[in-house]
């Protein structure tokens, strides 16, 4: 992604809603535990909220949504919730992907791959190359993903480079590292949301989320629709994007 100096936006007074949205799915197991249900069925409901968000994201014209499915941090969970999110997301890919691709939807993956389970790695890479040409939505699936790791490899190619002589130290600065994040070619998300009333970034995005608006709504992910979408919009849409200027004057009709 790149550098955050950069926004997406065009100006501060981007008037046309978000180019890319940032959605960190949060309270799947708290909706389910309020229901009586196992949190597995949380994870369940939380797939078909997915489903519905990405419908919605076509209808408003965003062009890349990114998604946080699984965080390097999961691992600590019980193995056997783990399990049932890696059923979850094989499900979703065996089942979903055709139609995300007969609907323009390109999928990308970020997020560290090396020690996952074979079949899991294949069908990842099965949903980036079946949909590699797609250009109507970039669906961004940040899967086993942590920020922190991300710069630090990041960090770490420029520092081989360094060691190798292929780079002069002074060379290093923000948008040299930029470049080795891990999808540079996607820009910075606009409007990063996260469900379930939780207010911090949980080591999601950080880098790219320099200068995007957050936006934290109370609902519970499986409850998460086109109306709370569009209400994270709404907000978005109020508020003045100066980047360390002065807010653009306004003309009267």
């Amino acid at each position: 992604m790149p550098n955050a100096a950069a926004p997406a936006s065009e100006g501060p007074d981007r008037t046309d809603g978000p180019l890319h949205v940032a959605i960190i799915m949060d309270g799947n197991g708290r909706w389910a535990a309020a229901r009586g249900l196992p949190r597995a069925e949380g994870h369940r409901r939380g797939v078909e909220a997915l489903r519905r968000v990405v419908r919605a994201a076509h209808e408003l014209g965003i062009l890349y949504l990114t998604i946080f499915s699984f965080s390097a941090e999961n691992w600590s969970r019980p193995a056997t919730e783990i399990g049932d999110l890696f059923g979850l997301l094989r499900r979703f890919i065996r089942n979903d992907l055709a139609s995300l691709h007969r609907d323009g939807v390109r999928v990308r993956v970020i997020g560290e791959r090396q020690g996952l389970e074979g079949d899991i790695c294949a069908l990842l890479n099965e949903a980036e190359e079946l949909t590699r040409s797609n250009t109507r939505l970039n669906l961004v699936v940040a899967f086993n993903y942590g920020s922190r790791q991300e710069i630090a490899n990041a960090a770490q190619r420029l520092a081989r480079e360094v060691a190798q002589g292929k780079r002069d130290p002074a060379s290093i600065d923000a948008d040299a590292l930029g470049q080795y994040l891990d999808a540079p070619d996607i820009p910075d998300p606009d409007l990063i949301i996260r469900t379930s009333g939780e207010q911090r970034l949980s080591n999601f995005l950080m880098w790219q989320a320099a200068y995007s608006e957050l936006v934290f709504v109370p609902v519970h992910w499986p409850d998460f629709d086109k109306a709370a979408l569009e209400g994270a919009i709404a907000e978005y849409a109020r508020r003045e994007r100066r980047f360390g200027g002065l807010a653009a004057a306004k003309t009267a009709s």
